[in-house]
Order: C-alpha cells, then sequence, then structure tokens
C-alpha cells in the first residue's frame, strides 16, 4: 500500500484542467473569456486582441506561479516516498523504496532513522528488547519514550533468526488516536497450540517517529500508506482564497451589474433613435439587403453584447496581473526581513504561498501548539520543598539554605532523614532510562550521564536530585542504582511501576531495598496527592505549591509508604491478574492503581520551569492587544499546559478557569449527563457576567472578571459525537457559546485531527472569521491546512510543518511583526490597489490596451509595494493600530461607494467640462474645428493625469521607485502620445490618431482646460486632506492621532 503525496495539491495530469478550473473560479477570468468569445463570433467595435491578450496574460502567469510552488513541494514528498528502507526476505535485507512497503513485512531501522510505516516491534538490539523513540513530528513531545518487544520474539535480533519466525497479528481497524492500539500476537511453534500476547501501544511504533539511543530494531508492519496513524490525522489539501479575493469577487459582480444595465439602456436608446426611418437607414450609410433580412430580435442581441464589449474595460482584466505581481513581488519582503533571521539555524522566514499576504492582516483567531513552539521543550529544576522547608540552588549540607514558608519556629530545616528520602524518591520514581556506555562497568565519577525518558519533567527532577548530591546511575537487570551523598552505591530491586495517566495524574513505583524493606514512592500533581495522604502533613507544602503555580512553574507532589510483606503479596498478585487481562486491562489496572496509593506519607513537592521560547509571553500579550484570540492547543498533558499558559500570560492569575476534563466529567457515572450539566452551569455564569448589549466583547473582558477554558481531547470529544440520546448540535452550540466569550482557551490532549477539528469549527462560526495556525511538528499539519493561514516554526522537530505551511519563521516571537507590521500594511496596499483599479475607469485599441498596461500600471504596483502609510516600527510596537483594519474594513460597502462615487464624479467632471468646452466652435486660432478623436483626447490626457495625481496625494512614504514611476508615467504618456500620432503607420487600416495629440496641445484654450479640469477633480480629495489635517492637529491626544486611510474602522476600544 502506497504512500500518498501529502502536500500536493496538483499532478503531471490534472494541473492544466484543476488550475484552469481554480482560475476560471475567478468571476473576471471567467467574465473576459466569455468577453473574447463574442468578440471572435460577433462583429464588435473592438478587436478580440483587446481582451484576449491581457488574458492570456494574467493566465500563464498565474498558472506559472502556482505551479512553481505545487513543484517545490512534490519535491518534498519524493525525499520522503523514494527513501531507502531495508525489508527481511528469506534472511536477507532486501534494499527498497518507502512506497513499496506491504502489511506484513519485517523491516529493519536504524538508529536516527525514521519509521516508515507503524511497526510492531519484534526486538531489538538491546538484551531486554526495548527501544528509545522520539514522537516529537507527531504529538510534539520530544523527549525519549521506550517501546516493549513481546518477549517471545526479544531474542530474533538477527536476520536470520527473524526469518524463522511464524506468526499472525491481528488488531484493530486503522484510527487516527495515536495513543490507543489493541492487538494480539499469535505466534507458532513447533508445538501445535499457538501462544498468544497482548499487544499495545507500547508495541506499536508510529510513522513519523524517530529512532533513538538503540542500534537496530526489527519490526513488522500493521499499517502502511493512507492507513498509518499519521495519514489518518492528515487533513487534506485545499486551495485557499482570501478575504481579498472574495471582495474583489463580489465588487466584480456589482460592476458586472452596472455594465449590463449600462448595455441594456444603450441598446434601447439606439433603438428608440432609430425608430424615425432617417436615423435608422441614413443616405450615406444603407443597409445591406442580408442587415434588412436579420431578425430584430437578434439584432438586438448583438447589439447589446458590441455594447457590453465597448463598455467592457469597466472590469479591470490587467487588475489580476498587478494583484499576482503585488503578491509575489511583495512576498519577498517577508524573506528579506532581518528582524526574521535566527543565527541559531542561520535562517529566516519562507513564503511558500504568496496568495495570503493581505490575510495576515485580517486575522481574528490565532491557534497555537505548545512544545516547540511557545516553549523549548527544555526543563529545567527551579526548587524544592521538604517538609515546607525551602530549598533553592545550593547543596543540603550547607548551613542556612532553606528558608521556611511558615513560622520560623515551626522547623529549623527538615531531618536528615527527610532530606534523604525526598532525594531518594526523586531517584527512584520515574521512567529514566540512562544511556548505556560500553567503557563504564560502575558509576562514573567525571563522566556526565545522559537521561532519556518520555517525561522532560522527570529528567529535570533526576537531574535536581543529583544537584543535592544523589545521583541515579541507571538500572540493570530489574534494580535502579542510586549514589548517594558519601558516594556509596545504593541498589533498589524495582518490583513494579505504576505508570502516570491522565485521569489520576499521578505515577508510582514499588521498589525493595536491600535491607528487604518494600517501599512505595508516589509523585503527581497536588490535588491527585494531598487526598491521599495525612491532613496535618498538607498545610506547609499547599503554601509552598501554590506560590510555584502563581510564578508559572510546574509542581509536583512527593509521597510515600512502607508496604508489608503480606500486603505486597496481595497487591502483587492483583497487578499481574490485572496486566495480564485482554479486555478492560486499563479499567482493571487503574482500580488496583487506586486501592494501592492511599494512606501515604507527604515529604515534600518540587517546582520545574518549562522554558518559554524568547519573547512569547511578549508575543501573546501583543497580540492580545491587537484584540485577536489566541487558543492553545496540544498533545501535552494539562497540568503540563496551563503551566505554560500561566508563564506566557494567556491566564492571567486572576483569571477563573473553565474545565471541561475527563477528571471533571468522570465525577458521575453518565459523563454526557454531567458533560451536559457543566455545560450549562458555565453557560448561566459567562451570561450573567457578560451582558448581551455590551459593544465590545474586547472591552468587556477588562471591565468583568476574566474566564479562561480549558478542555481536553476525550471530552471534546463527547461534545463533538454525542450519542442519539442527547443532541449533539446543542452540545456545540453551547459549547461555542462558552468560548466566545472566554479570553482564552486551552485544548490538550488533542490528536493532530482533532485540532483540525476544533480550527474547522471557528472557522464555520457566524461571520466566517479568519483563522491562523501556527506550529512546528507534523502533529500541527493538519490544523496548519485547515485554517486560512498556516504557519510553520522552523523548530527542532523536522520540517513537516515548515513545509506544509504558508509561511515559515524559526521562532513565536516572529508572528508578532509578521501580522502587526508585514500584515497590516499588505491588507492596506492591496485593498488601495483594489479600490484603486475600480475606480481608474476608455477609446483608441492602443490606448485601452496601454492605459492600463503602462499608463498607469507602474505606479500603481509601486505603492502596493512601498507604501508605509504608517511607520513599520510604529506598527509594530503599537497593536490597537491592527484593529483598524480588522473584518475586512477597507473593502467593506462604505469604502466601495466611496471609490464608486469619486470615479462617477471625476467622469462626469471629465466628459462635461470637455463637452461645455467645445460648446465654441472653434479652439484654434486658424478657426479649425476638433473632432470627436480631439474631444476623446483631451478626456483621457485629463483621466491619465488625474488617476496618477490621486495616488501621489495618497502616497505618504515617497521613495525614488515612486517618483520614477509617478512622473515618469506620465512623461511616458506624453511621449508616447506624440509617438503614436506622429507616423503613418503602415499596418492600420485608418490613422485616427494622427496628429490629434500634437494639434491639441497647440490650443492655450486646451492646456488651461485640462489644468482646470485636473484640479476640479482632485479638489474633493484635497479638501478631505485638509480638513483631516485639522482634525488630527486639534485632536485631545495627538500622540495616538496616527495618519490613517479614509476607510479606517474607528475602534472606541482600541484608542479609549
Amino acid at each position: 500500500m502506497f504512500r500518498r503525496s501529502f502536500n500536493r495539491f496538483y499532478t503531471l495530469w490534472n494541473f492544466l484542467p484543476k488550475n484552469l478550473f481554480e482560475q476560471f473560479r475567478r468571476i473576471a477570468n471567467f467574465y473576459f473569456l466569455i468577453i473574447f468569445l463574442v468578440q471572435v463570433t460577433v462583429d464588435t467595435p473592438t478587436s478580440p486582441v483587446t481582451s484576449g491578450l491581457p488574458l492570456f496574460f494574467v493566465i500563464t502567469v498565474t498558472a506559472i506561479k502556482q505551479g512553481y510552488e505545487d513543484w517545490l513541494r512534490h519535491r518534498a514528498d519524493n525525499e520522503v516516498n523514494k527513501s531507502t528502507v531495508y525489508i527481511i526476505e528469506n534472511a536477507k535485507r532486501v534494499r527498497k523504496e518507502s512506497e513499496k512497503i506491504k502489511v506484513g513485512d519485517v523491516v529493519e531501522v536504524q538508529a536516527d532513522e525514521t519509521f516508515p510505516c507503524d511497526l510492531i516491534l519484534l526486538s531489538s538490539c538491546t538484551s531486554d528488547g526495548t527501544c528509545y523513540v522520539t514522537t516529537a513530528s507527531l504529538d510534539g513531545e520530544s523527549n525519549c519514550k521506550t517501546h516493549y518487544a513481546v518477549r517471545d520474539t526479544i531474542a530474533l535480533c538477527t536476520a536470520e533468526s527473524i526469518d524463522t519466525l511464524r506468526a499472525a497479528i491481528e488488531c484493530e481497524q486503522p484510527q487516527p488516536d495515536l495513543y490507543k492500539f489493541v492487538g494480539r500476537i499469535n505466534i507458532y511453534s513447533n508445538s501445535l497450540e499457538a501462544v498468544a500476547r497482548s499487544l499495545g501501544p507500547e508495541n506499536l511504533l508510529l510513522k513519523g517517529a524517530t529512532l533513538k539511543n538503540t542500534k537496530k530494531i526489527y519490526g513488522v508492519a500493521v499499517y502502511t500508506g493512507m492507513e498509518t496513524k499519521m495519514a489518518l490525522n492528515y487533513q487534506g489539501k485545499s486551495q485557499k482564497r482570501s478575504a481579498v479575493e472574495k471582495s474583489i469577487n463580489a465588487f466584480l459582480i456589482v460592476y458586472l451589474f452596472i455594465l449590463l444595465a449600462k448595455a441594456a439602456v444603450c441598446t434601447t436608446l439606439k433603438y428608440v433613435w432609430q425608430s424615425t426611418p432617417y436615423n435608422d437607414e441614413p443616405w450615406y450609410n444603407q443597409k445591406t439587403q442580408k442587415e434588412r433580412e436579420t431578425l430584430k430580435v437578434l439584432k438586438m442581441f448583438t447589439d447589446f453584447l458590441s455594447f457590453m464589449v465597448l463598455f467592457n474595460f469597466i472590469i479591470p482584466v490587467s487588475m489580476y496581473v498587478t494583484v499576482e505581481m503585488q503578491k509575489f513581488l511583495g512576498s519577498f519582503f517577508i524573506s528579506w526581513d532581518k528582524d526574521f533571521y535566527d543565527e541559531e539555524i542561520n535562517e529566516g522566514a519562507l513564503v511558500n504561498t504568496s496568495d495570503l499576504n493581505e490575510e495576515l492582516g485580517q486575522v481574528d483567531y490565532i491557534f497555537t501548539d505548545k512544545t516547540g513552539t511557545l516553549t523549548e521543550n527544555s526543563m529545567e529544576f527551579i526548587e524544592c520543598c521538604i517538609d515546607g522547608h525551602k530549598y533553592k540552588g545550593v547543596a543540603p549540607e550547607t548551613d542556612g539554605l532553606s528558608q521556611t514558608d511558615g513560622p520560623l519556629t515551626y522547623f529549623d530545616k527538615a531531618d536528615k532523614n527527610r532530606e534523604e528520602l525526598f532525594l531518594r524518591a526523586l531517584c527512584l520514581c520515574h521512567t529514566v532510562e540512562v544511556k548505556t556506555s560500553d567503557a563504564v562497568d560502575g558509576p562514573p565519577e567525571s563522566a556526565e550521564l545522559t537521561y532519556m525518558s518520555s517525561s522532560p519533567d522527570e529528567i529535570a527532577l533526576v537531574k535536581g536530585a543529583k544537584k543535592y548530591g544523589f545521583t541515579f546511575v541507571g538500572i540493570r537487570n530489574g534494580h535502579m542504582r542510586v549514589e548517594n551523598q558519601r558516594k556509596e552505591i545504593e541498589v533498589y530491586e524495582l518490583l513494579h511501576t505504576l505508570n502516570f495517566d491522565s485521569v489520576r495524574r499521578r505515577m508510582s513505583v514499588i521498589v525493595k531495598t536491600q535491607a528487604g524493606d518494600i517501599l512505595l514512592f508516589c509523585k503527581g500533581a497536588d490535588s491527585a496527592v494531598f487526598p491521599r495522604v495525612q491532613n496535618h502533613e498538607i498545610e506547609l507544602t499547599k503554601a509552598h505549591v501554590e506560590r510555584n503555580a502563581m510564578d508559572g512553574y510546574r509542581t509536583l507532589c512527593v509521597a510515600f509508604k512502607e508496604i508489608s510483606p503480606d500486603d505486597y503479596e496481595r497487591i502483587n498478585r492483583q497487578l499481574i491478574e490485572a496486566k495480564m487481562a485482554l479486555q478492560d486491562r486499563e479499567e482493571k489496572m487503574e482500580k488496583v492503581f487506586d486501592d494501592i496509593e492511599t494512606n501515604m506519607n507527604l515529604i515534600g513537592a518540587t517546582a520545574v520551569e518549562d522554558k518559554l521560547q524568547d519573547q512569547a509571553a511578549e508575543t501573546i500579550e501583543a497580540l492580545h492587544a491587537a484584540g485577536l484570540k489566541v487558543w492553545v492547543l496540544t498533545g501535552d498533558k494539562m497540568e503540563t499546559a496551563k503551566s505554560t499558559c500561566y508563564a506566557c500570560r494567556l491566564f492571567q492569575t486572576s483569571t477563573e478557569l473553565l474545565e471541561l476534563t475527563t477528571k471533571t466529567i468522570e465525577e458521575s457515572e453518565r459523563k454526557e449527563d454531567r458533560l451536559h450539566e457543566l455545560l450549562i452551569e458555565y453557560r448561566k455564569k459567562l451570561l450573567h457576567d457578560f451582558p448581551k448589549s455590551t459593544r465590545s466583547l474586547k472591552k468587556a473582558w477588562t471591565e468583568h472578571q476574566e474566564y479562561g477554558l480549558i478542555i481536553d481531547g476525550s471530552t471534546l470529544s463527547l461534545i463533538l459525537n454525542s450519542s442519539q440520546d442527547s443532541s449533539s448540535n446543542n452540545y456545540k452550540s453551547i459549547f461555542l457559546q462558552i468560548c466566545m466569550k472566554c479570553t482564552a482557551v486551552l485544548c490538550c490532549r488533542m490528536a493532530p485531527l482533532q485540532k483540525a477539528q476544533i480550527v474547522r469549527m471557528v472557522k464555520n462560526l457566524k461571520g466566517s472569521p479568519i483563522t491562523l495556525s501556527i506550529g512546528d511538528g507534523a502533529n500541527d499539519v493538519s490544523m496548519i491546512l485547515e485554517s486560512h493561514v498556516g504557519i510553520g516554526i522552523k523548530g527542532k522537530e523536522g520540517r513537516q510543518a515548515a513545509r506544509n505551511s504558508d509561511y515559515a519563521v524559526p521562532k513565536f516571537k516572529h508572528l508578532k511583526k509578521l501580522l502587526l507590521a508585514h500584515g497590516h500594511l499588505y491588507y492596506v496596499r492591496i485593498a488601495h490597489l483594489v479600490q484603486y483599479f475600480f475606480y481608474k475607469p476608455l477609446y483608441d485599441a492602443a490606448y485601452l490596451t496601454m492605459y492600463n498596461i503602462c499608463f498607469t500600471s507602474l505606479p500603481i504596483l509601486a505603492y502596493s509595494l512601498l507604501e508605509q502609510h504608517i511607520n513599520i516600527d510604529t506598527l509594530a510596537s503599537d497593536p490597537r493600530l491592527y484593529m483598524k483594519i480588522s473584518d475586512n474594513a477597507m473593502l467593506q460597502l462604505g469604502p466601495f461607494l466611496y471609490w464608486t462615487f469619486l470615479a462617477a464624479f471625476e467622469g462626469t467632471v471629465f466628459f462635461f467640462g470637455t463637452y461645455f468646452l467645445f460648446q465654441t466652435s472653434s479652439l484654434e486660432e486658424n478657426a479649425k474645428v476638433y473632432g470627436n478623436w480631439t474631444f476623446g483626447t483631451i478626456v483621457f490626457t485629463v483621466l491619465v493625469f488625474t488617476v496618477t495625481l490621486k495616488l501621489a496625494l495618497d502616497t505618504r512614504f515617497w521613495t525614488w521607485i515612486n517618483h520614477f514611476v509617478i512622473w515618469g508615467s506620465l512623461a511616458f504618456y506624453v511621449f508616447f502620445s506624440f509617438f503614436w500620432g506622429g507616423i503613418i503607420w503602415p499596418f492600420l487600416k485608418q490613422q485616427r490618431m494622427y496628429f490629434v495629440f500634437a494639434q491639441m496641445l497647440s490650443s492655450v484654450s486646451t492646456w488651461l482646460a485640462i489644468v482646470l479640469l485636473i484640479f476640479i477633480s482632485l479638489f474633493p480629495e484635497i479638501l478631505l486632506i485638509v480638513l483631516k489635517n485639522v482634525r488630527r492637529r486639534s485632536a485631545r491626544n495627538p500622540n495616538l492621532e496616527l495618519p490613517m486611510l479614509l476607510s479606517y474602522k474607528h475602534i472606541d476600544s482600541g484608542y479609549s
């Protein structure tokens, strides 16, 4: 079963039809195709070249750009599809391409290689059949996880021995949940009966994960191609369209109706005028016999089409050429921005799709991954507390090292035995592995130990214990070895590990000392440990934990208890029975764990810091100030994610948290009833604090209690996939109402596909808000593809996210400038460009063609690339300015009508001003009379100068390029007019423009008329600019009043 290409939108065979279909979905392209066909088939006033050539140019340029971008994605896919893997066939290693792996193939994977499909681990180079794996590209966790082979296949660690294995694997149908797998392997030997062993997620190696610190493993392929868990979590790629493009289509429809109306009115007036015989058939223009015999209805229809062709330049096809060039060339400014350059990876920003530049200025919701995006995934042990005493930064033997959270008379410092017991607990209660070193047999005295674990917290705690003199040396033959402060090796037999799970929120180990004592050490969240220890032990430690939590640290409480031999026999029997169960194994083990972890004694607590990325907190604060809603979607545990949200200031200390998690739901026997109760309760609470009449939700956040929502993956599944007894749509509706009223939302334990579901749910809200997703791993690809704009972080977890994204940046902090500065400017520029093209409304075929291509296109292109109506540093430092352009403010009905009426006013001035000028029969000293072509040339000259000078008035950021193209295009117009009318062109049938321009400018009256008409046309705009400047100077708070465009929104909360 082959791996399909994930990232491509086109193939070689469907590129032409699919690309043409996508391009002709644009109303302007489709319209000009129809016009071109009409010009070819019907006798029209203009040549088919005038619409066919620009259309062909637009289609070709766009196809080349999109084809090149897709080819880059195809090349990246091929790197994976064609990668080499080794299959064991007939006791030999056979080289194959990864796309040719079939279910049942035994695959050999070497250290640091990525698993090509989902494999069941059969054996490894280690004697105990374990291997270490990082799943950073799947769930964001970059620490090593331990996976196990079933004990019957551990010894099969060569190609020859693995080939002798005869077994059958039964497993569930492919499903996207990364954390669940149920299967069974039946191993056949010489005996008649097969040996059956259960298979779980600890035996499954997922495609996309990487083998670490293990030289070699053998695994059998169970899911391949599109059935792997990674593929099932992939969101299909679709063509993204910006809000500006949708606005363009809406404007085009309006102008199309105007065009149809104009053509209909003109056709009607033509036949009204021709109703008198003399006008219908004058003596100098007699009809042919064929024209007389033509049906009148058909003649009216062809006349209607001719008028449509005559007026078709009201819809500017060249706008799409300019927009495509603006997007393509504008994207280089992101790549060239030195602020996006990261010295650590020696790279800057990358633009994969230039079609969405302006969408960066319209974002409403940001969905961000946590690990590797907000954090560096680097844990550091900060401090601990033992019996209420705080230990920070120095070894416990030193005098004066501790401080008390309570009264000084309570403790001088913790008892020495309690200190050692606490540190032993940190060294023993974990699943950390030590990287083996063949050269070292005993404990290394000077060599640095390398710790590996599925949880970065555990490594930080083990290193913290080492800092205080207790070193975990490793585990050998089921015995854990610890070096104490006296450099003595203590050996503990590991009897059982009670693994961490999100419901219990704690983990424990049962160990046996050399003296024969059996101890249970437990660590977990304070809410999971405090109810299971003695009440009098809680108070002092609780104060320490609460203070650490407010500081944004991740806290764990540590407890222990002694187990008598008789109790251990019972516990051991219960644990073995639960582990061997093939059905309801998790529930049975959870019950046994719950019985064991009771009546413990609290020793202390720890505080670990998950280092945030540089300026992550400041970036989130700026995004909030810009009116953006930030949601964190992570596959990590709730406690970890919650701590990070506090640290990065997504949650404030005053924020009241509303939880919809497995823990809160499982308080009731019937989960859906409890979920419904919580949803109703939270909605009532929020509606009480947020009245419906609130004008601005952001303003309401500052006036009322702030709320944050926390939800996990399993609860989200309940909401989205409710049973028939309850209304799924009702759950979803209430859930969304709650989300909208919360200042921040945290979604934890999310599968990749669930992240995409969340994004899709918000995308489909009323008003269709613009969404942006940002992440750094393959687990973020689905939400990156689902959102309107996808940002990939060029992080440590591979480049899957960066390859599938629309834009890639090295760090999360770069999002601030990308949106607030680049996004703002891109939107303002392209909005002005679009309105300008509809505003500059035409005449001789050569002039019609040159008007949009040469006379007026270069100035607006330069404006749309270089304009900074507000300084870029000001935009980045004042996030409130982002709200001024939100909700597509500059392309709403108001600004559109303003530009349309401005064009209508100026068109009226051009035509009737020149018309009244022509009331004088002679404009020249020699009494020559001007004709239609002179009339048209005057109008056209005024038009070119007016629309170009209008752009000069709008320009606030002048560069030499602006000066060159604005004044150069006017000079070129004058030169072209002299040149085009000064030569008799042999290829033209009619010389209608011969010497017209030169003759026209020989009249002083014409010069005066042109200058006067330009001034009258621009006077309203000049008056508006003067009034704005007067108003700005008289404003109460001039520092906040920056130059603003006419179509900016007025935001009370932004400048209150």
